[in-house]
């Protein structure tokens, strides 16, 4: 306005200049809509895309089911790793590398946004570098180690070696798809990762079978399927992130390394990976345990596990939603408003997951008919669900404030919250073991350890400040 001049100011009638417009700063949904509104408009695409990645498990069941039993082992062998390395890659690390960038954003900092997406495709690649070489160099001793003799490990190792000699893909995708979710932008990982599930079942189910003209692959066909999906999504994402079209672009040429950008990730993404390392020690303790009474407890504990899985993806959805959300308002400084984000998501994946939880628990045919007719599974299956399926909702609770922590970069408190429920498990298996205990007591242990995991993670939040985090301002000095 400086160069107006007073003659083309508008005056009253007497002739008093009036104040020159006000105009009002671009609306913000993410900082200014309506909270529930907002979160549930983010949240849904999320919802799909990984209800598309159930779909994946199923398909891929079934057609490796078509190379036989031992192929189907092998792939039980090798899925905890690979499960593992997606949900460091997309949730905990993922979690961070959005959190950091929302704060940015929040703070008005696009420059600093920009930067952080550089720095957070150097850590995927660095991460994916160190999943290949740890399991090309130790994958196959750690497969004999839980397990794999034979074929079955010979077919597991085969499917290791392709996924994991291309390690580098998954953790670049999912740190892609972190960049665009901390700038709000839900709608297009979404829609890769819900590609890249069609393109895995279309393509492993080709490479590994040999449909048509193309050979049979095998194990090695299935992992390298997942491969070419996970590349198609890069593609993508990498295109839109590099033509300007999203609301930062990572700056690698020229690109000066700057520590504080790594600790601004790393603070957050570093310490979120402690969580699933810790889930699944904690799956794997509370197997090893029912495993003693037989294969038809431990399947039916399998059953209901599933359930837990596929409702832990609508709380995902939730969650991660919520990570942008409070980024953005703990970046500009609206602590109130980043903490009734984090309180509605919680009551959300709370009341979802326990009214589904409770349904479950009241008609487990609805569930268990899917599976099996085997009389003695299905018994085990409603002693579990009729346990253990109401308390979900605490499940859905921790979950919602894990990923809103991750948005504060606050999330020791729920990693921690996480490591009580670990221990919890471990003593209280230990006492069970001791004392005669059944299997419905072993359900009951499991019910109780969501109820504290849910418990703790809120009150972690409750207790931990939450502020404008130091490293948000000005970009730190580059190291040359």
């Amino acid at each position: 306005m400086s160069d107006i001049g007073l003659a083309e100011i508008p005056v009253d009638e007497d002739e008093r200049p009036l104040p020159p417009p006000v105009t009002k700063p671009a609306r913000n949904a993410l900082l200014d809509g309506p909270i529930l509104r907002t979160l549930l408009w983010l949240a849904w695409p999320n919802v799909l895309a990984l209800s598309a990645g159930t779909c994946v498990v199923i398909a891929e069941t079934s057609y490796i089911g078509r190379l036989g039993v031992e192929s189907l082992a092998a792939m039980a062998l090798v899925f905890p790793t690979v499960i593992l390395t997606m949900t460091m890659s997309g949730g905990a690390m993922g979690g961070g590398v959005a959190s950091s960038i929302a704060r940015a954003l929040g703070a008005g900092d696009i420059e600093r946004a920009s930067t952080l997406a550089a720095h957070a495709l150097l850590i995927g690649v660095k991460f994916g570098v160190v999943f290949m070489l740890g399991m090309e160099i130790f994958g196959p001793r750690l497969l004999e180690l839980l397990g794999g003799r034979g074929n079955v490990l010979a077919q597991a190792i085969a499917y290791s070696q392709i996924f994991f000699g291309g390690a580098v893909l998954p953790w670049l995708m999912n740190t892609m798809a972190g960049v665009l979710r901390g700038t709000g932008n839900m709608k297009l990982p979404s829609t890769m990762i819900l590609s890249s599930a069609v393109w895995q079942i279309i393509l492993g189910g080709t490479l590994g079978l040999g449909l048509g003209p193309v050979p049979q692959f095998g194990m090695r066909g299935v992992a390298a399927g997942s491969l070419i999906a996970y590349s198609i999504s890069i593609t993508v994402m990498g295109w839109y992130l590099f033509s300007g079209r999203a609301r930062v672009k990572p700056k690698l040429r020229g690109l000066r390394i700057q520590w504080a950008m790594f600790i601004d990730i790393l603070k957050v993404g570093a310490v979120s990976c402690l969580s699933p390392l810790q889930s699944v020690l904690t799956i794997s303790i509370f197997t090893h345990m029912l495993a003693q009474f037989g294969t038809a407890i431990l399947a039916g504990y399998g059953i209901g596990a599933r359930l837990e899985f596929m409702l832990t993806s609508v709380s995902f959805a939730v969650g991660i939603a919520s990570v942008p959300m409070v980024g953005m308002a703990v970046g500009a400084e609206r602590i109130a408003r980043a903490r009734r984000i984090a309180w509605t998501a919680g009551v959300v994946c709370f009341v979802t997951l326990g009214v589904i939880g409770t349904l479950i628990a009241i008609f487990p045919d609805l569930w268990v008919n899917l599976f099996t007719t085997d009389a003695d599974v299905r018994l085990a299956s409603h002693q579990y669900l009729s346990t253990a399926a109401p308390m979900y909702a605490f499940i859905g609770l921790a979950m919602s404030m894990y990923f809103s922590s991750q948005g504060a970069a606050k999330v020791l408190g729920p990693v921690l919250a996480q490591t009580a429920r670990l221990i919890f498990i471990a003593c209280g298996s230990w006492w069970l073991s001791t004392h005669e205990a059944t299997a419905q007591n072993f359900f009951a242990l499991a019910a109780a350890s969501m109820g504290v995991l849910g418990l703790l993670s809120c009150t972690s939040v409750v207790l931990t400040r939450w502020g404008k985090p130091a490293s948000i301002g000005k970009v730190q000095p580059a190291l040359s």
